[in-house]
């Protein structure tokens, strides 16, 4: 009897601590606080999707979006975040581009549908006369995070690790006389990343094995904390088709809902990876989401990433259990089919 009580007791401090871990956020910040995206915006749906919620935070006074970083070699990348940020009301929030990034032309790019669908229907407006004349990624970050307070920026990079490299590779200039480590170091308080795989069927991730290098640069050299939520995670919770079809009768035409439908044949289903790097960011409360102890993320030289325990360590990998998976996925549905603050009646 005595040992099975010892078993019982030793099992529950086992729940708790990982209950505990399951709902400790290692970079909790108080109140409103101030995020960048740093996108490859065009690539896959869940970039559009990840970015409409940020919409919905700035309207619920949850986050101050300062920039929006664009790291995909495509003109018609930053021309759909503009329309897009138009729409949703946010059309001061400033864009940066990338020059000789990324360059991908094997893929279904809707960004570049959406834009020429807009040129022939001009169902939606840009704030931006010159894209082409847009800070690029790296200088607009240092233009940014010079003027912010100390500890006060969370970077959420949901595509290919190019502008970051370049920030962090950055030299003095005009906006600070830091390097780009070093205003890092200064001002950001941690970097939420998607990129990654750790399941039984490792890979080497699409944000990661675009631009190895950067990834490599970046996992290495990062000078704050790294939240990354891999592959597996995203796979897990399932954006639904039918919310697409029936939730958005409100509004005759919707920028998501049109860039969704000239993705891929609809309709489908997508999973959600760059939606949980914004999530975990903002709902520090009652995260859905587990995260692991601390440790140190590396990706070697194929493409693959690796992730060890260390008591001292400042990376964390996240993970979801099945059943928070489907609650996960009611969440992502009811946050962003809401109406925009400017559209409520």
């Amino acid at each position: 009897m005595r040992m099975k009580n010892i078993v019982l007791a030793v099992f529950i401090l086992l729940g708790q601590d990982a209950f505990s871990q399951h709902h400790t956020h290692p970079f909790y910040m108080e109140g409103k606080f101030k995020v960048i995206l740093d996108t490859d915006m065009g690539n896959d749906i869940d970039d559009a999707l990840a970015l409409d919620m940020l919409y919905k935070y700035a309207d619920q006074r949850k986050v101050n979006l300062l920039a929006i970083m664009n790291n995909k070699q495509s003109d018609y990348s930053t021309r759909f975040i503009d329309l897009m940020s138009t729409w949703y009301g946010y059309k001061k929030i400033p864009i940066g581009r990338i020059e000789k990034g990324v360059f991908i032309n094997d893929y279904v790019d809707y960004s570049k549908n959406m834009v020429e669908y807009n040129d022939t229907t001009k169902l939606y407006k840009y704030s931006i006369e010159r894209h082409d004349e847009l800070l690029e990624a790296h200088e607009l970050y240092r233009k940014i995070l010079a003027k912010q307070k100390d500890q006060s920026v969370v970077v959420i990079s949901v595509g290919f690790s190019t502008n970051l490299a370049r920030l962090l590779q950055s030299n003095p200039d005009k906006h600070s006389p830091l390097s780009g480590l070093e205003l890092v170091a200064r001002k950001v308080k941690y970097l939420s990343v998607m990129a990654g795989s750790f399941g039984e069927r490792k890979r080497a991730e699409f944000n990661v094995i675009h631009d190895r290098p950067a990834a490599q640069y970046v996992m290495a050299n990062w000078p704050t904390g790294i939240v990354l939520s891999p592959f597996e995670v995203g796979t897990s919770v399932i954006y639904p088709a039918t919310t697409i079809e029936q939730d958005f009768d409100w509004t005759a035409n919707h920028p998501l809902v049109d860039a969704y439908k000239k993705y891929r044949s609809f309709p489908y289903n997508r999973p959600t990876w760059d939606l949980t790097s914004v999530y975990y960011v903002v709902e520090q409360e009652e995260n859905l989401l587990n995260i692991s102890k601390s440790g140190t993320l590396k990706v070697d030289d194929e493409g693959f990433t690796h992730f060890s325990e260390q008591t001292n360590g400042k990376h964390y990998v996240l993970s979801i259990t099945t059943d928070n998976a489907k609650l996960l996925q009611r969440y992502f549905i009811d946050l962003i089919k809401q109406k925009p603050k400017r559209y409520h009646n």
